[in-house]
């Protein structure tokens, strides 16, 4: 009796879920295969297949014959008419076929059909749309789906065998080789080493170009790949995801991966794969060999088909928020996206959207969109671009379905839709990359108001997208999908699921977490070293003046930063560290570069240069190149990106990436936005939080598989955040991003209370000033108004600095959080409306100046750095990020207050108080802390407890609560000779610190 576990019974299983029979129950009732496909019927049960026979499947061609002609005889009988004055015509079209097959691939005839002499002969039916006439659902109907097991494929090896082999027509789409976990063999292992090692793809059937995709599977995962090229094949995974990470979810109802032939073979599947998802990549000029398939992973696949589905059952005006990792494939994902947009229809059969729009930054995704369709459609020009009213006007009345804009014209786009009522959009936002330049943020400033931006202008693009939407409630005439990868709290409320509880949640995930351990992006966090400056400073006036006590100590640590003796030694341990670990040990095939990360542009450029300085001393082995926007003038200097690279800036990306160049120094340009896979090594000296700390080190974890890029490859070195603190960062993209509520809508009213109390302004001019505004009047009949405020707020009423600071952080705020409800909320209010854009224009004028702030510009000239160090604090740290999902609050309803701790001290209580936490040296010189150091160490190696109880101490949990008794038992007897260093052992950091030291020296 054969075993209902192996590698046949799952054959059996798939053969009779898309058959309705199997060959073993065939062989029960003394069946055969011409007889059973009479007998069941397409469409009967299963899935609609045929059962194939492998004796009907031609070597040579890489055809089941019997398929493809019953399918041409049955459906094309008057253009094989033509054909058939010839004695060999059988023959005649096969040859056409091949050659056909060779050139342009299977794909191509699926789409296109095949010409032979004066006859066209179609290969495959379409699947029909919801209008379509009932004889493109019959000729639909009439494909002839089949599944072959044990397909002899080879004509140098008669008795090699494919396990299966789906086909349409006759025509394969598709190979698969299966195993079965309960026998010890995997896809995952087994079923792509036979792929790679023992399958001839020479053979026509595994040739590129004859098969749409091969798959290896087992009863938990599946494997596939669009091009067999022996032990240089790569496998994707093609699986659903588990618990947010790789591999598939417990299926209570059979296999894991029965979602394969239960869903993804399904007649209708197979048909929106060929029509509107594969591509053929690579340029016109090149051979069929040097292209490839794209054939979309499972999440590319299931998140397309959901948008599609859910826009067919709610009609336009929904908002889509789909939450997809680095590595995701998202330029695809958008890219099927509006094509399959256009396509779809209302309940009348015409379009449901007029147009599509492209929001982004990245030119990259335009040529992608514009091949993409060129791939898709025999309809031409149906792409175009809008930057202004006009130009989207014009795109529409010239039939462009898909228009593209960026996010700095997106406004103006907004407003036309509202023009055109009549008319219904889809907007997608690729909002995951800001600009990488000032001057477009710039423009977005004068369209929408000053942003709060970065030293080189830049606006986070999430920021860009929510602040373009403000002015106006969701257009009811259109659909928003927004993709991202790290949604904020407000794009998760503006574009998020609202769930029954009051939550908001993504539409669609595909994790970070699952984007690693697919292996499609790198976890940067894996080797992760951060290190401890030392500062030590000294007075250098006779006086004792006080300053803000908070504001100094931030004052002065910024201030020893940026002393080029700081940067120099950083410098120095960058340089060295890239040299050793990463250039001479010639890492990516002796390819790797690294990117250093800097707190501001007059940083960046002391970084280039002392790095630059310390090269020279090794005979400058490759160049450093540096990115930053605008000029900026130090030590008397000015400098821009070109003046000290010696070319364009538009040239930096492309000059990086040639092989002389392997140092990239930045402030804040291409931390976003910028792909370079030849990226291993980050040197962080910047604080990074939140989306940007994500954002930031993700330029690491793109793969190079060309170059054998892995995760041991990746080094950041942090000289400025805590691991903590990065890991916190990092935690709420790993998984799902969730919101837990929407924002408290009621602090505004507060906000606005507090602001008509002020007395800066009256509310006739508020009201007298958006009459004005929404007619259009010229601007210089509405400065007036808005000076007159401005007068009262910096001179006429009588408020100190703090009150002052405090009025415009709340107008501030208020305009924040209307900004961010204004397009969600249920119902109006006008007052509120018209105190934002009153206060929009206003608080650019309104003038706080501090003298607290010219006092501690003379702090900085009081003061030396006397003495700098840095050591090590961790080595190549992992940072574990949480597996559960991340709930974000809404956004902060209550503005930060303008009173800060106003509490004062003397200049050497500051100055004593910075060393004291920074200048960690307990008083001893280097010679006696290096004493204190290998004495203490000695003596916990002496301890009697420290080999039985430690190190010979299998169990981790106990091993390390032992090393911790024995460090306190060492720590007490050293008290009594060294005191000051007790102190230190006071503070719970050093503690740590100092333990996690002394157990890595010792477990060396």
């Amino acid at each position: 009796m054969t075993s209902k576990y192996n590698e046949q019974a799952l054959e059996s299983l798939i053969e009779k879920a898309l058959t309705g029979s199997s060959l073993e129950d065939l062989k029960e009732q003394g069946t055969n295969i011409a007889d059973a496909n009479d007998k069941y019927g397409q469409y009967l049960s299963g899935k609609g297949y045929y059962l194939g026979d492998a004796l009907d499947f031609d070597k040579s061609y890489a055809l089941d014959t019997h398929r493809f002609w019953n399918f041409l005889q049955a459906t094309q009988t008057k253009e094989l008419a033509k054909l058939q004055v010839y004695g060999d015509w059988k023959l005649k079209i096969l040859e056409r076929y091949d050659r056909m097959i060779k050139k342009y691939g299977v794909l191509r005839v699926l789409k296109k059909g095949l010409d032979v002499d004066n006859a066209h002969l179609t290969l495959f039916y379409e699947a029909p749309s919801a209008s379509s006439a009932q004889s493109v659902r019959d000729n639909f109907a009439q494909n002839e789906f089949a599944v072959t097991r044990q397909v002899r494929y080879s004509t140098l090896n008669p008795g090699e065998e494919i396990d299966m082999v789906i086909t349409v027509n006759g025509i394969p789409l598709c190979s698969i080789e299966l195993k079965n976990t309960w026998t010890g063999q995997t896809a995952a292992v087994q079923g792509i080493h036979q792929y790679k090692y023992s399958r001839d793809s020479n053979q026509p059937l595994l040739q590129f170009g004859r098969c749409l995709v091969h798959f290896a599977v087992d009863t938990d995962e599946v494997y596939m790949t669009t091009k067999l090229q022996g032990k240089d094949t790569f496998f994707l995974p093609f699986n659903k995801g588990n618990n947010m990470g790789k591999g598939n979810p417990v299926n209570p109802n059979g296999h894991r991966t029965a979602y394969l032939w239960e869903e993804i073979f399904s007649q209708e599947s197979w048909a929106s794969i060929i029509q509107h998802f594969m591509l053929l990549e690579g340029k016109d000029s090149d051979p069929l060999n040097k292209k490839f398939y794209i054939f979309p992973r499972y999440h590319q696949l299931d998140v397309v088909q959901r948008l599609i589905h859910d826009v067919r059952d709610q009609g336009a005006g929904s908002t889509y928020l789909i939450q997809h990792s680095a590595g995701s494939g998202k330029s695809n994902s958008i890219t099927w996206t509006a094509f399959q947009l256009i396509e779809v229809e209302d309940n009348e059969g015409r379009a449901l959207f007029d147009s599509v729009i492209v929001v982004t930054d990245r030119r990259v995704l335009d040529r992608q969109l514009r091949d993409n369709i060129k791939s898709f459609s025999e309809v031409k020009n149906i792409i175009g671009a809008a930057f202004s009213s006009s130009d989207l006007k014009l795109a529409l009345e010239s039939g462009k379905r898909i228009v593209i804009t960026t996010i700095q014209k997106f406004p103006h786009i907004l407003d036309d839709i509202d023009d055109m009522s009549d008319k219904r959009f889809a907007i997608i936002i690729d909002e995951a990359h800001s600009s990488q330049g000032g001057s477009a943020a710039d423009k977005m400033n004068q369209v929408l108001g000053k942003l709060e931006s970065n030293e080189e202008g830049e606006v986070d693009a999430q920021d860009l997208i929510l602040r373009a939407m403000e002015a106006r409630k969701m257009r009811q005439n259109a659909s928003y999908f927004a993709f991202t990868a790290t949604p904020k709290n407000a794009t998760l409320e503006r574009f998020g699921t609202r769930q029954s509880d009051g939550s908001f949640r993504p539409f669609h995930l595909y994790s970070m977490k699952q984007a690693i351990e697919e292996g499609f992006i790198l976890d940067v966090l894996a080797n992760y070293t951060t290190y401890r400056s030392y500062y030590q400073l000294k007075k250098s006036i006779d006086d004792n003046p006080e300053f803000n006590t908070n504001k100094a100590q931030k004052r002065l640590k910024a201030f020893v930063e940026r002393d080029p003796r700081t940067i120099q030694a950083k410098a120095r341990i960058m340089l060295q560290h890239f040299l050793q670990q990463v250039y001479f040990k010639k890492l990516l095939k002796g390819k790797a570069k690294t990117m250093v990360v800097t707190q501001s542009i007059e940083s960046a450029i002391r970084y280039y240069q002392a790095l630059k300085l310390i090269l020279s001393e090794y005979d400058n082995p490759f160049k450093i190149i540096i990115a930053f926007s605008g000029k900026k003038t130090v030590d008397g200097i000015e400098y821009s990106e070109a003046s000290l690279n010696g070319f364009p800036d538009s040239d930096t990306k492309e000059q990086f990436d040639q092989d002389d160049y392997r140092i990239l120094v930045v402030a804040n340009k291409y931390l976003t936005g910028f792909d370079q896979p030849k990226l291993t090594t980050m040197y962080v000296d910047k604080k990074l939080q939140g989306v940007l700390c994500v954002q930031a080190l993700s330029r690491l974890n793109r793969s190079a598989n060309k170059y054998g890029k892995k995760t041991e490859n990746l080094f950041v070195l942090d000289f400025f955040n805590d691991s903590t603190d990065i890991k916190f960062a990092f935690d709420p993209f790993y998984t799902a991003t969730s919101l837990s509520g929407a924002t408290d809508v009621n602090v505004l009213h507060d906000l606005k209370d507090a602001l008509d109390d002020s007395g800066v302004y009256e509310w006739s001019e508020v009201e007298i000033f958006n009459t004005k505004f929404f007619q259009n009047v010229p601007a210089d009949e509405l400065s007036p108004i808005i000076d007159e405020a401005a007068i009262r707020f910096n001179n006429t009423l009588d408020l100190n600095d703090e009150q002052k600071a405090d009025l415009k952080i709340k107008a501030k705020h208020f305009v924040k959080v209307y900004g961010q409800v204004a397009a969600i909320i249920t119902f109006e209010n006008m007052a509120w409306e018209k105190l934002f854009w009153f206060l929009k224009f206003l608080i650019p004028k309104m003038i706080v100046k501090r003298k607290e702030d010219e006092l501690l510009d003379e702090l900085l000239d009081a003061v030396d750095l006397s003495t700098y160090g840095i050591e090590r604090v961790r080595l190549n740290e992992s940072l574990l990020l949480d597996k559960d999902e991340s709930v974000l609050d809404p956004a902060n309803a209550n503005p930060r207050g303008a009173h800060g701790d106003d509490e004062t001290e003397a200049l050497d209580k500051i100055i004593n108080d910075f060393n004291e936490r920074w200048f960690a040296d307990w008083d001893a010189t280097p010679e006696d802390k290096r004493q204190v150091y290998e004495t203490f160490t000695q003596r916990i190696a002496e301890h009697p407890d420290y080999q039985n109880k430690y190190l010979d101490n299998p169990d981790t949990y106990t091993r390390e609560l032992a090393y911790k008794k024995i460090f306190d038992e060492v720590a007490l007897s050293m008290r009594k000779f060294q005191m000051e260093f007790a102190k230190r052992l006071m503070d719970d950091q050093f503690k740590q610190e100092f333990r996690n030291s002394t157990q890595r020296y010792l477990d060396r």
